[in-house]
């Protein structure tokens, strides 16, 4: 069967419908027709990129923000004396960890791969960690170190929530549980600042 013996039978149905529907049983008509169904169908596949880009943005700043503050908490956990703050900070750094794996694993399904905190943020980090516990290395220190990323990391991550409103729920139930373990953690630190 010829392509055009093919459209010229799936068309005699619409016809049908154009002529009761006062439009013509013409081609043209028809192709109209199949025109407005494929630029709905244009319509739906943007507004989904729109969300799966927006999903992908989320999940990459949420990664990269675990990943920070695993690194954060790794600067300051060898100099931290007392074993109650200690257990503390491994615990969240574990929790940062396995929510950062999960992170990882929704960015492959989306084709994505992770985002890494940019050197210059890892460099700031560094220089205040050794520059304030140079000048006093105690737990007090380190506390304020961690509450003040932790109070970094809620106020960017709620920034990308707000930006990316178009993101999948998933991806911002993700970045809801990263903004409550920073808020649990900075929660804890008071008892040693």
């Amino acid at each position: 069967m010829t392509a055009a013996r093919i459209f010229a039978v799936a068309s005699r149905p619409f016809s049908k419908i154009f002529i009761k529907y006062g439009g013509l049983p013409e081609y043209p008509s028809i192709v109209f027709f199949f025109s407005q169904i494929l630029t709905q169908k244009e319509e739906r596949k943007e507004r989904t990129l729109m969300i799966n880009k927006d999903t992908i943005y989320l999940l990459r700043e949420c990664n990269s923000g675990t990943k920070m503050a695993v690194y954060s908490i790794d600067e300051v956990l060898e100099k931290v004396k007392d074993q109650k703050m200690k257990d503390i900070l491994s615990a969240s750094k574990t929790k940062h960890e396995t929510i950062g794996d999960k992170l990882h694993i929704q960015l492959q399904k989306y084709g994505d791969e992770t985002k890494a905190p940019s050197a210059m943020a890892k460099g700031m980090s560094w220089m205040k960690t050794n520059a304030k516990l140079a000048m006093e290395d105690s737990d007090r220190v380190c506390a304020g170190l961690i509450t003040d990323g932790c109070n970094m990391g809620v106020k960017t991550l709620y920034r990308y929530l707000n930006e990316y409103v178009a993101a999948e729920e998933e991806a911002q139930d993700f970045c809801r549980d990263i903004i409550k373990l920073e808020e649990h953690l900075a929660e804890e630190m008071k008892a040693y600042l």
